[in-house]
């Protein structure tokens, strides 16, 4: 027991029931297993053999060499070489050292530069036997110097004769290069039609969208968002005040001085003032206000429904049932054709010096309810045609001020045709 760590045991006692309980269960423990002995026959490794060649050394691997076997570094100093032997029948090219792409990086070309030339000439044979180390990029040098094809007289190992055949069937399997058009006035002509046709059709639905929202609003007002109108109203209007009044007041001073100066040689300074007004009320004071509106309010919203594309907020309106047309397009040419009159209005103010018939205000008023709702249009079409990236955002808001101002100049050119007898007496 003693043994067991219980201590001495007096002479003379025996110990405890529960004692010897303990010292048998203790001594039923597992204790643990000896190590396993290693097995009678393990089959000694492989002793590679090494293999001498020419510049380096090689190890043998069930029959197979292989340079990065044992720890000799390769000799990567060797550049590659070549040394011609004049023959009878033409020169004998002989292709020594290592081509592959460290080699011939490492040469920058000079032997590429040399080989050429020599091919150039007439040769017999090409003897590579003396290379010692080809690569992909080697044989695509030597492939190129030869035309693409394997030279009549060539001498090859069966590694080098398997690169060249690699090469050869890449070289078979390479499609042909795309003819690259530099400049086709034809084609750009039939791609600018589709284009424009493309448009026409976006435009065209775009404006029949818009007159179903309007309709559905007549029968539902409360469906309208009056916020988002409201906040266009006076974004589009009445922050656009100063610089229209601006450019009103420089360009009536303008007209004012150079004609006061045309219709003095003829005496006629007292027509100055009808002439102005007709300009002014007439044509000036709509197209103006539109071009800078297209430019500042046009583009703007382009750029808001642009980033609403990258952002993916359209894809989200779209997932949550919400209309693009009724939420994003009728506010903003509602809005747009509020604030354009008023816009007119406000520039015939600053820039007519005088009074004309009240016919060329209506035109003037009336062109600026249609050269609004026009420019909201075209600014919506774009900015929903933009895709999600910051080089269409770019070119999409230029495409659409640029677009804008057009449409706005030809939509003048067909109320000048339309009345061009109503307000001139």
């Amino acid at each position: 027991m003693a043994r067991l760590g219980f201590g001495p045991v007096p002479a003379g006692t025996s110990p405890a029931p529960r004692l010897r309980a303990r010292a048998r269960r203790l001594d039923r423990r597992p204790r643990p297993r000896a190590p396993a002995a290693p097995p009678e026959f393990a089959p000694p490794a492989a002793q590679p053999a090494e293999i001498l060649t020419s510049r380096h050394r090689a190890v043998r691997y069930n029959g197979r060499c292989h340079p990065f076997a044992n720890n000799l570094p390769l000799d990567f100093e060797t550049p590659p070489g070549l040394s011609v032997d004049a023959g009878g029948q033409g020169q004998t090219v002989r292709l020594t050292g290592q081509w592959t792409a460290l080699s011939l990086a490492r040469n920058r070309g000079a032997v590429a530069r040399r080989i050429a030339s020599i091919a150039a000439g007439r040769v017999s044979e090409w003897d590579l036997s003396g290379i010692e180390r080809l690569d992909h990029v080697g044989g695509q040098a030597l492939w190129r110097v030869w035309g693409r094809k394997l030279p009549a007289g060539v001498a090859l190992s069966a590694t080098q004769r398997t690169i060249f055949e690699r090469i050869e069937r890449l070289d078979s399997e390479r499609e042909a290069p795309e003819r690259i058009v530099r400049f086709d006035p034809v084609t750009r002509l039939g791609l600018a039609i589709f284009a424009f046709g493309e448009h026409l059709q976006g435009g065209i639905t775009m404006f029949g969208r818009v007159i179903l929202d309007a309709l559905s609003v007549l029968r539902r007002p409360k469906t309208m968002p009056w916020k988002e109108t409201s906040a266009n109203i006076y974004s589009a209007g009445a922050q656009a005040l100063p610089i229209t009044a601006l450019v009103a007041f420089l360009i009536g001073i303008v007209l004012s001085y150079l004609s006061a100066q045309q219709l003095q040689m003829f005496g006629a300074n007292r027509y100055i003032v009808n002439i102005l007004g007709l300009s002014v009320i007439r044509e000036l004071g709509p197209v103006l206000s539109a071009i800078l509106v297209a430019g500042r309010s046009g583009s703007a919203i382009t750029a808001q429904i642009g980033v609403m594309r990258v952002t993916e907020e359209l894809d989200a309106m779209r997932v949550m049932g919400i209309p693009h047309g009724l939420r994003l397009i009728l506010p903003r040419v509602l809005a747009l054709g509020v604030a354009m009159p008023l816009l007119v209005m406000w520039t015939n103010i600053i820039a007519l010096p005088g009074v004309v018939p009240i016919a060329n205000l209506y035109i003037g008023v009336g062109k600026g309810v249609v050269f609004g709702m026009l420019i909201a249009l075209v600014a919506c079409h774009f900015g929903f045609r933009i895709k999600a990236n910051s080089q269409s955002l770019g070119e999409g808001t230029t495409t659409s001020v640029v677009s804008s101002i057009t449409v706005v100049i030809l939509a003048d050119a067909v109320f000048a045709i339309l009345f061009q007898n109503v307000g001139l007496g």
